[in-house]
């Protein structure tokens, strides 16, 4: 009896053990300082772990993932999980003084939220200040167990990060920056899982490489983590399969070229069909404007099992101009809009809205030339609280904080792409406010994301918290709201989570506020997200238990 009773504990523990495995999934993250050499010199930077790239989160699709975060390094942190829904778990975003006050040196913060419905690739970053330029990170969500990829399995997969290294501690550079008013010194090199490949008269310069065996496939899980620079990637004489952007599936399609902003997320099939070789692989900058860029390539290698020379097959980067490449693979881009993998897209829309992104100059009395460079949604240059927005929110204190009065398009129109001519002075100069945008849960929002061409037109890579999108529409000069709505993809648009906008152009997406809380959009370049090109939607509670924010956790941070 007693031996059957101990058996049938052991049975039930082993089983709660296997139900503990399966579906939580525990990590500890050390912020710590570590002494990284790159460009024949050796800085400290802020990591996590020690790791630059840091530790790569493994989960399932529905795991619960639990981060215990602690704070050993002088500088204020917070960790954002890219494209991680959060439904209900707005207190585990992570952007700084929006969901959060920031973990300050020698505290810890639990991060615990729900990979819901999701499955594919993300990143995490940390989202104060520039800090992500080193504390970021890929996030694979594997399917259910049972549950087979929508594409032949392949025999393994890769993880490849892009990145972006400075000779300076970038938080000087961010610093020195706003104490000028003028742009932040360029990055001094690219990497590929923290390497820059061979550089000439650096002995310490590495390369990153992939060993591939012939007739076997490899699923490559690529993520820009770059800082401010948009990147194609190429593997010489090798056609890629892309399955997957952002953690979302998409309609297969073969290309040469990868085009990803800061940010994004993309599944890759390659398939070993050669003999024998090494490969060169290559991430090189996209610029197609006046906007000065860092020009460096970084390289890395992909090298047959069965090689045994050490000659090298080049590969021809894109021209940092090639608008045409970029377009074509965001063209490309459509939604499986399978049974398994419907495209949910909103046809009715509760919020239409218009917002007008880019550069401007305000006045600086102390910054070098008595201006300082600034950025805006619809001529609003949105200044950081204090306090909390989520918090400010959830316990009615927003007095003082916000106010929820962001305007959904643009105070004066203009010819937003028409060249510096036809903007008026006042448009220049921006307002400053910490305004939010709210909507009642569960509508519907459409927004016309519209560049412009004020000091500059450029490519913005655009990014929502706390929900998808689908892409529905983009095009070049000022958005026709006759016309262009009419060509709206509205059946299979590529759903993300975040999206360039073209250099002078306009996109349009939608998306459903099902999700309560306050939530973040902003440019994921983080020298315009600096200058203040964002701005947050608050997203009010729903009827229904399961449509509430519930309280914060006992541990968050203070400001």
């Amino acid at each position: 009896m007693a031996f059957s009773c101990a058996r049938n504990f052991l049975l039930v523990f082993l089983s709660l053990l296997y139900l503990a495995e399966a579906n939580i999934r525990h990590y500890k993250f050390n912020v710590v300082m570590k002494n990284m050499t790159k460009l024949c010199s050796t800085k400290p930077i802020v990591t996590i772990n020690g790791k630059f790239p840091g530790p790569t989160l493994y989960a399932r699709e529905d795991d619960n993932v639990i981060v215990n975060l602690t704070n050993n390094v002088s500088y204020n942190v917070t960790i954002h999980w890219h494209g991680v829904k959060q439904l209900r778990t707005g207190w585990s975003d992570g952007p700084a003084y929006i969901t959060q006050c920031p973990v300050q040196p020698g505290g810890t913060f639990v991060y615990n939220f729900t990979l819901t419905g999701q499955r594919g690739t993300l990143l995490w970053h940390a989202h104060i200040s520039w800090l992500r330029a080193t504390v970021h990170g890929a996030i694979v969500i594997l399917p259910k167990r049972g549950v087979p990829y929508p594409f032949p399995r392949p025999h393994t997969d890769k993880i490849i990060v892009f990145g972006e290294w400075w000779k300076s501690d970038v938080e000087d550079v961010i610093k020195q920056s706003t104490q000028s008013g003028l742009p932040p010194n360029l990055s001094d090199a690219h990497t590929i899982n923290g390497l820059t490949g061979p550089i000439t008269g650096c002995n310490n310069s590495h390369g990153y490489t992939i060993h591939v065996e012939t007739g076997k496939s490899y699923l490559l899980r690529i993520i820009n983590a770059a800082v401010n620079d948009e990147l194609f990637f190429k593997i010489a004489q090798h056609n890629l399969t892309v399955v997957e952007v952002d953690a979302s599936y998409t309609k297969p399609f073969n290309t040469e070229t990868l085009f990803l902003g800061p940010g994004q997320t993309a599944n890759a099939i390659l398939t070993a069909n050669h003999p024998t070789g090494n490969f060169l692989m290559t991430i090189s900058p996209f610029m197609d404007t006046v906007v000065p860029v860092n020009n460096a390539t970084a390289t890395a290698f992909l090298r047959y099992k069965t090689t045994t020379t050490q000659s090298l097959t080049m590969s021809k980067i894109p021209p940092i101009n090639a608008t045409s490449i970029a377009q074509n693979f965001s063209d490309a881009l459509r939604s499986l809009n399978s049974r398994d993998y419907p495209t949910n897209v909103p046809l009715k829309v509760d919020h239409s809205l218009f917002f007008t992104i880019g550069v401007g100059v305000n006045p600086c009395a102390t910054c070098i030339n008595g201006t300082k460079n600034i950025a805006d949604i619809n001529n609003v240059t949105f200044v950081m609280p204090t306090m909390a927005l989520l918090q400010a929110h959830y316990f009615n204190k927003s007095k003082g904080v916000f106010t929820d009065d962001f305007p959904g398009r643009p105070l004066t129109p203009f010819d937003y792409t028409g060249g510096n001519k036809s903007i008026p002075l006042s448009n220049l100069k921006t307002k400053n406010g910490t305004q939010v945008y709210r909507l009642e849960f569960n509508a519907t929002v459409q927004i016309v994301i519209q560049g412009t061409s004020v000091i500059a037109p450029e490519s913005h890579p655009t990014h929502l918290h706390g929900s998808n999108f689908f892409v529905v529409g983009k095009g070049l000069g000022n958005f026709d709201p006759f016309m262009d709505p009419k060509k709206f993809n509205l059946v299979d648009p590529v759903e993300r989570n975040t999206v360039s906008v073209p250099t002078a152009g306009w996109t349009a997406i939608r998306f459903i506020a099902d999700n309560p809380g306050v939530w973040f959009f902003h440019c994921h370049l983080e020298v315009h997200t600096s200058w203040g090109l964002k701005m947050a939607f608050l997203v009010e509670d729903g009827k229904g238990s399961n449509e509430k924010l519930p309280p914060p956790p006992s541990d968050l941070p203070k400001c």
